[in-house]
């Protein structure tokens, strides 16, 4: 049995960090009803999987980065600016344990299905909002992506090399931080449900997630004047710490020694033991102020090996080392293979697609994705039919008036 069994969450989020927060919920056992507007999924986009012979050939069905953030879920589409779309979701969360939503505060509020209005059938309701800055402040209307949140929470800022300007990483932490921070609230709100009987609207703001990226940082400056910018791979205590090139066409390898003893198994592995014994690289101290010499030395051992033969060598000195993979070694990867990481599930006209279970595991339940994403309006007969009782005429009354829509509009 999976932990989140029994619960149905409303999923009225969009773009990465909403979506993030629900897959995990659905990866944990929740029944998640994604609401989307008609509109939302693009019928072309560069992000499509191949088509699976046999199939219907529907690219907004086969969205890499949709099939992905949504697996496991149901989806039905509402117009929720119009009085009956709004009205159908009020029917669903009178049924429904939690709403998850990432619009901007105006949105939602201006659309008349916040809090007050989501309680009126549900007193016991959990609406989680996941605002970019919060729900008041002077910034609260803002809207950001994740780039903008790494960008305003000082990530950016300490992101990159010493000799050029910000940068932002290469997939944005602010989006899974505040999605994964999202979900551990709504499970805590719906564990004081559960315990008090009382409801209540979370907030979950994504500024809030990534600050707790950036605490060494701002206590650094708090306590010693000290403004931290951008160092690269360098550390302040362990060198040699880096991403250093390797046999092969754009191969790397990591490698962090954290101190005397693991330095002497470098010199040693490298066939440099004479450096062992130079006082120039003598401690922690005097290798940091030697960085750069460093680097080198350790680059001209492993330019000539091969990322996984060089960890392996590293690893078995007791130098924390690993190879930089590239997606199709993680995929085929012994060590994620071994713990059941990549769930594969079949997706209807994509085939079968790899996803990453939740990151822990729970002894006797399942915590991975058991779905693919589903099909642009797959839900509507499940949930409005099954779970709201609607009858044939009411749903294609529905679909007359452009509220819902079962088909994409092409």
């Amino acid at each position: 049995m999976r932990p989140l069994e029994g619960v149905r969450i409303i999923d009225l989020t969009v773009a990465v960090a909403g979506p993030v927060a629900t897959s995990l919920l659905a990866d944990l056992g929740a029944e998640v009803v994604r609401v989307e507007p008609p509109f939302a999924r693009p019928g072309t986009h560069l992000d499509v999987a191949p088509h699976v012979p046999g199939t219907p050939d529907r690219p907004y069905n086969r969205l890499v980065g949709y099939s992905d953030l949504h697996r496991g879920k149901r989806a039905v589409t509402l117009d929720l600016s119009r009085a009956e779309g709004r009205s159908v979701l009020l029917r669903l969360a009178a049924i429904s344990d939690a709403v998850v939503e990432n619009m901007s505060p105006r949105v939602i509020d201006g659309l008349g299905i916040g809090y007050e209005a989501l309680r009126a059938p549900k007193p016991d309701i959990v609406l989680v909002s996941m605002p970019a800055f919060g729900r008041d402040g002077p910034l609260r209307d803002r809207v950001a992506y994740g780039p903008g949140i790494d960008a305003a929470s000082g990530l950016s800022w300490l992101t990159g090399y010493p000799d050029r300007g910000p940068m932002n990483p290469a997939n944005y932490y602010a989006d899974y931080t505040s999605g994964v921070m999202a979900a551990l609230a709504t499970i805590v709100a719906l564990r004081h449900r559960d315990r008090t009987g009382e409801g209540q609207h979370v907030e979950a703001a994504m500024i809030d997630a990534e600050l707790q990226a950036v605490g060494e940082a701002l206590l650094d400056y708090t306590m010693n004047a000290r403004v931290q910018t951008r160092t690269g791979n360098a550390h302040p205590a362990m060198s040699p710490h880096g991403v250093y090139a390797s046999a092969g066409e754009d191969r790397w390898i990591a490698v962090a020694c954290e101190d005397d003893a693991q330095w002497r198994a470098i010199c040693h592995t490298i066939g440099r033991p004479e450096l062992a014994r130079d006082e120039r690289y003598a401690d922690v101290v005097s290798r940091a102020h030697r960085r750069d010499e460093i680097d080198a030395i350790v680059s001209a051992w492993t330019r000539d090996r091969g990322p996984h033969e060089a960890a392996e060598a590293l690893q078995a000195a007791g130098v924390a080392a690993s190879a930089v993979q590239t997606v199709p070694e993680l995929l085929d990867d012994p060590q994620l293979a071994a713990r059941g990481f990549v769930h594969r599930v079949r997706h209807a006209e994509a085939g079968e697609m790899p996803h990453m279970r939740a990151a822990f595991t729970l002894a006797g339940a399942e915590v991975g994705p058991d779905a693919g994403a589903p099909l642009y309006g797959e839900g509507t007969e499940y949930v409005f039919g099954d779970l709201l009782g609607m009858s044939t005429a009411q749903m294609a009354a529905l679909e007359e008036a452009g509220v819902a829509r079962r088909e994409h509009p092409g």
